[in-house]
Formats: C-alpha cells, sequence, structure tokens
C-alpha cells in the first residue's frame, strides 16, 4: 500500500482539523457523505469515480449501472476520455450478453430515457470483456481508445453572430460551463426556473430587451434562442434610482403582512425566524470576524433597520452605518457539558423574538467551548432575509473574513442600491394596468380551487395553530433522481415542476379531492439590480393542479409546466394582494388559500470557508410550522434530496414516515410511466397495500347459514300465515298476504321489462 511511497502517504493521510494535539493526521477514505439535520453522516457513494465534464459532477458508477439495465447488456464500465481538442468525454464499455451485438444508438436512446443529456456518453464500445487487474478490479489503463470519429459526433460548434455570442456568455455565467456551443441546450447544462428567470434579467440588462419566460422554455437551445431574440420587443420596465432617505420609508408588501402577524400574533412571528449555527474549529481571529459581521450591516441597510409606526403607519427607520451587529460573547468553557450549553443557547435563538421599533432585525451569539473551538449563532427575521439573503450573507462572510484575517483591505465592490429603494420602485410599479391585469390573472386561475386540502389527520384541527413542528428527511438514490430528470427533459419541465405535479398527485390521493393548491416560494429577484441585496424579496405563489378528467402523467406535466410559467409571467403581484383579491372565508385555524407548500431550493449556494477554520454546521434549529406540510427538495450530488416537515398538532412522525413511503412509490411509477392516467399510477407500497388488505382484515367473521329474503318469508308463511307482518295505524299486513302481494308486484315488474340485477326505485 503506502510503504515506500511518500507522495501517496502525504495525499491520503492529510492533516486532521480535529486533532487536540498539534501535527495528528487524518485518512481521506475517499467516500463521500453529508451532515444531517441531526448531526449524524449519511453515505452518498466514492469520490474516485466522480468527475467533472463540461462543469458537471458525475459519478461515473451510476451511468454504468444505468447502463447495465439496458437491454442485452451483461457490463458496463464508464471512463472520461479525452477528444482531439482536449474536451472530456464521457466513454462507456459494454459486454453483450452471450453473442449479441449491441448497437449504439439503442443504447443511447435507453439511456436517455434514464438519465439527462450530459451524463449521456459519447461513445460507445464493444467489448468481450472488461479487462481486470490482478485484485479483480477494473483495469482503467486498458480499455482500448475508441474511433475518433465517435468522439467527433458531439463535438463543440461555437457560438455564430452577435445574439448567440452573448447569450453564450450569458449562459456561461449562469450555469458555470466556459464552452458553450449553438446547439447547446439550456435545461440540458443544468439550468432551471430560477436561472431562466435570472438569465431574462440579464438579457434585459445587457441588450434590452424583453422575454418572456416561455419564450426559453419553447427554445432552449441557443441558436434557437437567439432566433427568438432578434425579433423580440424592447423592455419597458421603469428604471430603479436611489430615493431620498428623508422622506417617510415604506415597507414592502411582503414585510407588511408580516408585520402586522406579528402585532396580533407574538407566537405565530416566531416561525419567521431565521436561526443558523455554525462549529468553528481551529484558530479563530475573533477580531476579523467581527470586523466582517460589521462590515455587512455596514454595506446593507436591511440588517440596521428598525419598524415603528409613523402616522399610525409602519415604516423603517434605517440606523447608522457604523452600529455594526449585535453579537453577545458567551463563554461556555468551563461547563461540564458544553455541547448541552450550545444546544440551550440555539434553542433560546428559536424562542426569541425581535422588538422591531426599538432593535435591529439581525443578532448573533459567539459561543467558546474552548481556544480552538468556537459556534457562531446568527438569527435574523424574515422581515428582513430570504434563502437567497442568506446564501449571499455567507459569500460576504468568506471574502470579508479572508481579507481582514490577512490585513488587506474590504474586497467588496460598493452597492448602488438599497431595499427602501426596490421598495419605492415596486410600490410605483404595481400600480395600475400592471396591478389589475396580474391581479385578474390569480382570481381567474384560484377562483374554483378549494380553499382547504382535506388531508386525513392524526388530531382535529385546533381552532389556534401552535406552530409546533418537525422534519423527516428524503433522499432518493441516484438512479431514481436520473430517470425523474429524464422525465422532465422529455417533457419540456423542470425537476421542479415535475416535483410539484408528483406531490400533487399525492395529496390529490391523500384528501380524495380533484384538485388541490400548493404555495411555493419564488425568488422574486427578476432584475439584476437586487441580486447583490440582503432583504425580503421573495414572494409566494398558489399554484392549482387540476386532476379532473384523470390526466395522464405526460398530460399533467403539460398541464404544470403551463401553470408554474403563466405564474412566472404575473410574479411581480404581492402574495398578500392576491389573498385581498380572493377574498376567501378567514379562519384562525388554517391558511386562507393553502395549507401545503412545496419548495425548490435552487437558490445559489454559497460554501463558506473561513481560512485556518474547519466549519461544521450545527444541526438544523428546527423554527416553528407555518403550514401543515411543507416538502423541500434540492438537487446535490446527482441525488434529489431534502425534508417534509409537517404540524405536530395534527400529524404523528409515524403517518407522515407512510406518506413519505407513498410518495416515493409514486415517484418511481411517474418516472416510467408517463403515458399512464395519473388515477392508474400506484402510491400505495407493498407492506401498506398488504396492512390494508390483509392486517386490518385479520379476524375470523363468524358465518351462519343465511337463507334469501324470498325464502324466509315463504319459511313463515308456512309457520304464521296469519301473524302480523305489517302494522300501519290500523292496517295490518299477515305474512300471507304480504307474500301474495309481492308475487304481484314482480309479476308487474318482469312485465315492464325488469331484469335480474336492474335497479328499482320504491316510493315508500
Amino acid at each position: 500500500g503506502y510503504l515506500g511511497r511518500p507522495g501517496l502517504t502525504a495525499e491520503r493521510f492529510v492533516p486532521d482539523p480535529f486533532a487536540e494535539r498539534p501535527g495528528e493526521r487524518m485518512y481521506k477514505t475517499g467516500d463521500l457523505a453529508r451532515w444531517q439535520a441531526d448531526g449524524s453522516l449519511a453515505y452518498l457513494g466514492r469520490n474516485d469515480e466522480q468527475v467533472k465534464v463540461r462543469g458537471f459532477r458525475i459519478e461515473l458508477g451510476d451511468i454504468a449501472a444505468a447502463l447495465r439495465n439496458c437491454d442485452g447488456v451483461r457490463q458496463a464500465a464508464v471512463v472520461a476520455g479525452e477528444d482531439s481538442t482536449g474536451d472530456k468525454r464521457l466513454i462507456a464499455y459494454v459486454v453483450g450478453d452471450c453473442d449479441v451485438v449491441l448497437q449504439a444508438d439503442a443504447l443511447r436512446i435507453q439511456l436517455g430515457a434514464r438519465l439527462p443529456d450530459y451524463m449521456l456518453p459519447t461513445a460507445y464500445v464493444q467489448l468481450p470483456a472488461l479487462p481486470l487487474t490482478t485484485n479483480g478490479k477494473l483495469d482503467r489503463h486498458a480499455l482500448p481508445a475508441p474511433d475518433a470519429d465517435a468522439l467527433a459526433t458531439q463535438a463543440h460548434v461555437a457560438p455564430e453572430g452577435e445574439l448567440e455570442t452573448v447569450l453564450a456568455k450569458l449562459w456561461s455565467e449562469l450555469i458555470g460551463i466556459e464552452r458553450i456551443g449553438r446547439h447547446d441546450d439550456f435545461f440540458a447544462l443544468g439550468g432551471h426556473s430560477l436561472l431562466a428567470v435570472r438569465l431574462i434579467s440579464r438579457i434585459r440588462t445587457s441588450l434590452g430587451l424583453e422575454l418572456p419566460l416561455g419564450t426559453l422554455f419553447a427554445h432552449p437551445r441557443l441558436t434557437e434562442l437567439a432566433q427568438a431574440l432578434s425579433s423580440a420587443a424592447a423592455s419597458t420596465l421603469p428604471t430603479i434610482v436611489p430615493i431620498d432617505r428623508a422622506q417617510p420609508l415604506p415597507l414592502s408588501f411582503a414585510q407588511q403582512r408580516l408585520w402586522f402577524l406579528a402585532q396580533f400574533d407574538a407566537q405565530a412571528d416566531l416561525a419567521y425566524l431565521m436561526p443558523n449555527g455554525l462549529h468553528l474549529r481551529g484558530g479563530l481571529d475573533r477580531d476579523a470576524l467581527r470586523r466582517a459581521l460589521d462590515r455587512i450591516v455596514a454595506r446593507h441597510e436591511t440588517l440596521r433597520t428598525r419598524i415603528a409606526l409613523h402616522n399610525d403607519e409602519p415604516v423603517q427607520i434605517i440606523d447608522a452605518d457604523n452600529v455594526g451587529l449585535r453579537l453577545s460573547e458567551h463563554d461556555l468553557s468551563a461547563y461540564p457539558d458544553p455541547d448541552a450549553q450550545v444546544r440551550h443557547h440555539a434553542e433560546e435563538e428559536t424562542l426569541t423574538g425581535f422588538d422591531p421599533a426599538c432593535d435591529t432585525l439581525a443578532r448573533g451569539r459567539l459561543l467558546r467551548l474552548a481556544d480552538d473551538h468556537h459556534v457562531l449563532l446568527i438569527t435574523l427575521h424574515h422581515l428582513i432575509s430570504d434563502g437567497w439573503s442568506m446564501s449571499l450573507l455567507v459569500r460576504e462572510l468568506s471574502a470579508l473574513y479572508a481579507a481582514f484575517a490577512h490585513g488587506l483591505p474590504d474586497p467588496l465592490p460598493p452597492l448602488s442600491l438599497q431595499y427602501a429603494d426596490i421598495v419605492i420602485w415596486q410600490r410605483r410599479w404595481i400600480s395600475g394596468e400592471v396591478l389589475q391585469r396580474q391581479r385578474e390573472f390569480w382570481v381567474e386561475h384560484l377562483h374554483d380551487a378549494p380553499r382547504v386540502v382535506q388531508l386525513p389527520t392524526d388530531r382535529v384541527r385546533p381552532a389556534l395553530p401552535d406552530h409546533g413542528g418537525d422534519a423527516i428527511e428524503i433522499a432518493l438514490d441516484a438512479e431514481l433522481s436520473a430517470a425523474l430528470k429524464a422525465l422532465s427533459q422529455r417533457h419540456g419541465t423542470t425537476v421542479f415542476m415535475t416535483m410539484l405535479a408528483a406531490w400533487g398527485v399525492l395529496l390529490a390521493r391523500l384528501s380524495g379531492q380533484h384538485q388541490v393548491v400548493i404555495g411555493t416560494p419564488i425568488a422574486n429577484r427578476y432584475r439584476s439590480e437586487v441580486e447583490p441585496l440582503i432583504g425580503l424579496f421573495a414572494n409566494t405563489q398558489a399554484l392549482h393542479i387540476d386532476l379532473r378528467g384523470n390526466p395522464s402523467v405526460a398530460e399533467l406535466l403539460a398541464q404544470v409546466r403551463a401553470t408554474a410559467l403563466a405564474a412566472q409571467d404575473h410574479q411581480d403581484l404581492p402574495f398578500e394582494q392576491v389573498i385581498e383579491a380572493l377574498n376567501p372565508v378567514r379562519s384562525l385555524a388554517h391558511h386562507p388559500v393553502f395549507q401545503v407548500m412545496f419548495a425548490w431550493q435552487n437558490t445559489p449556494v454559497s460554501d463558506i470557508a473561513l481560512p485556518g477554520l474547519a466549519l461544521q454546521p450545527l444541526p438544523q434549529m428546527l423554527a416553528a410550522r407555518k403550514f401543515d406540510l411543507e416538502l423541500t427538495l434540492e438537487e446535490r450530488h446527482s441525488c434529489i434530496v431534502g425534508s417534509i416537515g409537517y404540524a405536530t398538532a395534527l400529524f404523528e412522525r409515524s403517518t407522515i414516515q407512510r406518506v413519505l413511503a407513498c410518495f416515493m412509490h409514486l415517484l418511481k411509477g411517474m418516472s416510467t410511466q408517463d403515458s399512464v392516467r395519473v388515477a392508474q399510477l400506484p402510491w400505495l407500497p407493498a407492506d401498506q397495500c398488504d396492512q390494508l388488505l390483509r392486517t386490518f382484515n385479520a379476524h375470523e367473521p363468524i358465518l351462519r347459514p343465511v337463507a334469501t329474503l324470498t325464502r324466509a318469508l315463504h319459511a313463515q308463511v308456512q309457520r304464521a300465515p296469519r301473524a302480523a307482518a305489517l302494522i300501519d295505524g290500523k292496517l295490518v299486513v299477515s305474512y300471507a298476504e304480504l307474500q301474495a302481494r309481492a308475487a304481484v308486484l314482480a309479476q308487474r315488474l318482469l312485465a315492464s321489462g325488469v331484469t335480474p340485477g336492474a335497479c328499482v326505485a320504491l316510493l315508500l
């Protein structure tokens, strides 16, 4: 192994950042894992078969596994080779069953149904057997090179003309792939709904053209999109400019609703806290950390904003840029169990609200467990932050701490606009014709949708929600994740749209309703000017999924795609005004428009890196739940992962585990049966079917011989013909008379054409 091989030893035995004594090392296994919410590790696989091709991280083993499921393939291996231009290409090596001759086109078609475009091999080489080493492992060096012609079939074709060149540059910036070809597909390269919105914003800024989102979905290839852009209309969106800070600064529409909620229900306000925690192991530069946090507060007015009443209306009050972050420091090193104290402080953060009139809406705690071990807790209120903002804060903290720790100046560019500028622009833009047009869309979209999803709960819904909640993690394996991505690609949907459709089907099955409304958050940052700002820009959309008529999976995906695109075209209207326009019957027991959420996490993710420190996220601090069910998903390491959050006042954990099992079973059915009607999709796993059909019916009924009613009546006539059978006041009918009348009626029915098994109405 490592004897006499110092280079390999140094590569595999790396410095231990968690060591108590300096100089200790740890073994780099090559295994991939991720931290879970409870602090445990979930194994993801090996990294020695992970390659990066055109910016995509690809697990070669996933492709090989999909190949082995193709017709006639006995063995398969995939490697990353280079073509004549030096670009990496995926090469598949296959061994057929017996003497089967495998056709590359047939394999490509079968793989295309299971994998996204970027995971499809460029070349296919059939071998009588895979070469092995003396240890029985694949000998990659002995694999023959494919024909040059095979690698050239999908060679890069450079963009042509000004529009294609500009588009290629924008795609490269957003997707993170250096070389974009004119025949590349935006979504096949990894584009999704949020990136599509950001691309449209970049096109507006760079070219001054307004491109409808639906046009990008209809023409996702670079050359087609450039052609569509050649006839696009000029953008009419007004420019955002800085406003006078001397005037009262109103809240945004979203802030206004959250502020009013906080006035009426302090407990509900806790549901809008955004707590985060991070272990810092190593030599922490506390001065650099504090300076970095204070600088972020100085950069973003939202982090030093209070909300108070002015002429009975809530307004923003922005404190001076030297106030810094409210950061308290706590030394826990003397406690016998410092970790327990960390959990106590973290829980306090989730249970301690803000006083918006007196305090800025951001705070932190720095906990010292030892000289080389700290925990940083940062809590923001949703009034000033959203998911995008948290990612932005992480990115800026990384850059500023690294600079200040090395004695360098602030490396971040100054901000030309602030949140208050956007608020004033929003209030002017969402008015008049724009307001009316968007209100009309949402009223039409939701007018006949059910206001409550009738989910079977374990407990009666309380009159007042207590916001208690828990969550169960979800992890789709690589094969199912790839199959769902391939399904999305075949039907021109994003993975978000496909998962939304599946979630809608499951909710319909559980509730027995044919229509469901699902809430979904959107970043609402469709202008490039707002991308670098921390603040509450996110909006919520209520998406109506209609399963009346029992559509096929393909038809449902088309419906959900059309719904999502139309919603994006009308995303300006704040959800608060959608509620006002619908004017639903209000209840304190539940949300007025929907009770179930689905969030697809595709906001830009920033990995925090602080020099000299090993970082580990604190186990997730569960905030209060605002809805009955909250499905949150994202794509990570080629797998779809996430969680189902639920209201503990309504559901037992075991119930949600069964719901999760049903969802996974439904996804497997959808991924392979897109022509099947949704009512015929399998959704109950075998164990739940067995429980319903066998376990719950596992009793021996007491069976007695039962005569027909006719025979029983005849027997009674034989025993006591004059006994009273019917009594109505003074009218008494004997059994013999009843039998005679029944016989007459039966003859009349037969004469009228009534056949056995037909339904006959009785007038009593």
